[in-house]
């Protein structure tokens, strides 16, 4: 447990590498300004959301060993805090052999960005339930082919490095293994693979932010309350705080979530993806890291609270106050909240916002932009928040206020936000 904390950019402080400085690592970001924390942003593009708030950044490909390796050595930093997928693994392994300190560790990067690691270690080691599933090369469509059918139709085919839906495709026939094959090698990570899943009948998809932190010398799990989200195309599009459950499914929220990172280890915050019809439950993924659909936490937490809060708090070894319920230890949240995406309609440069007025007349409603300098169709650029008594009028407000807001870049006039086809069905 720590009482300490010396100034950033003098001696002995404590300094974080953030590797990836997206929305999400800006949120570690701002937390660890808030405490004096001295913060090295890195990411593949200059000018990425944390670095324009960091003591230092540094940009290049992570995946490079000689630059990774290279940004560490020069800056020592006391913790290293990786924030995406795309990062050279060998190397976060030798340091940490050597010493040094990975978030959460280089076991939970390495499983959790590989589809085929972290599912074997949630069915196989954790023992919690899953969706049936198996493995296909995909040069071998007729293997493919052959495991969807064992599978049965309708199942999913994603690739086995992948992230926010990409390299997935819903199969409903044979006829439709090739194009997703196809999907599956569009996809920014590594498709030798594909693995088939069974299409669960489920109400709901729920992210539960259990956070692995030090109770003195014990390594504890504590669990805010069970997110909501909705998606589109296999990326958050809205999220809620608190889901609407039974308190069986609560529960198995809550064991499931333990079991799958106490096998994981480390400490820090881990986004959990679960699957809820009822009182029936089924993990489906983990990030080592805070989770898109836990940006809502920045609503409905306290101040220096919220998923990048908690992250910080974690690795620094600074407590986390907590209720014990029924032998649970829960972190309360003071309001009921929800978050809405607002995305990029179009490619284009130096994305400009206008429709404010309107968005923040809304009673509790707050705007964050990211600051990414790039838009493209479908890049998330920012997000609406609403605060209210009743969740779903949070959720209501969040969407109203999202959709308010008109974008316009250097290449393209003003835009609106864009309702698919499939959302308004889904809705």
């Amino acid at each position: 447990m720590r009482d300490e904390l010396a100034t950033a950019l003098k001696k002995g402080s404590f300094k974080i590498m953030l590797l990836g400085s997206g929305e999400l690592g800006r949120e570690v970001a701002i937390e660890a300004m808030r405490l004096g924390i001295e913060t090295v942003a890195v990411d593949r593009y200059e000018n990425a959301p944390a670095q324009q708030i960091s003591h230092r950044a540094y940009s290049g490909d992570m995946k490079d060993a000689s630059f990774l390796r290279g940004i560490i050595e020069k800056e020592k930093p006391d913790a290293i805090v990786p924030e995406i997928e795309a990062i050279n693994l060998d190397v976060l392994f030798d340091l940490e052999k050597e010493g040094c300190f990975i978030v959460p560790n280089a076991k939970a990067a390495h499983a959790a960005m590989h589809r085929k690691r972290i599912r074997e270690l949630i069915a196989k080691e954790a023992k919690v339930p899953c969706s049936r599933y198996e493995y296909a090369p995909t040069d071998d469509p007729s293997a493919v082919e052959a495991a969807c059918e064992r599978i049965g139709y309708p199942c999913i085919t994603k690739a086995i490095m992948s992230s926010s839906g990409e390299g997935s495709a819903v199969v409903k026939s044979k006829e439709d293994i090739p194009e997703a094959l196809e999907i599956a090698k569009r996809g920014r990570g590594s498709c030798e693979e594909v693995i088939i899943e069974e299409m669960l009948d489920f109400d709901s998809e729920i992210t539960e932010l259990a956070i692995r932190h030090y109770d003195g010398e014990n390594i504890v799990t504590s669990f805010p309350d069970p997110i909501g989200q909705f998606q589109i195309d296999g990326d958050y599009h809205s999220s809620w705080q608190p889901a609407e459950l039974s308190d069986a499914a609560e529960k198995k929220i809550f064991e499931y979530s333990k079991k799958v990172t106490d096998a994981l280890g480390g400490i820090g915050i881990f986004g959990c993806e679960l699957f809820v019809k009822g009182d029936d439950v089924w993990f489906n993924e983990v990030s080592p890291r805070p989770h898109d659909t836990g940006l809502v936490t920045i609503a409905t937490h306290p101040t220096g609270f919220s998923e990048g809060g908690l992250h910080l708090r974690a690795i620094t070894g600074l407590p986390i106050p907590v209720e014990i319920d029924d032998g649970i230890r829960r972190f309360r949240r003071i309001a009921c909240g929800a978050s809405h995406v607002i995305k990029a309609p179009a490619d284009g440069s130096n994305p400009r916002f206008r429709g404010l007025q309107k968005a923040l007349s809304i009673p509790g409603v707050t705007i964050q932009f990211f600051g990414k300098p790039l838009a493209h169709p479908g890049r998330r650029l920012g997000v609406a928040f609403a605060i209210d008594k009743d969740g779903n009028k949070a959720r209501l407000k969040a969407e109203r206020a999202a959709h308010m807001i008109e974008i316009a870049t250097d290449e393209n006039d003003w835009m609106g936000q864009t309702i698919t086809e499939k959302h308004m069905e889904e809705k």
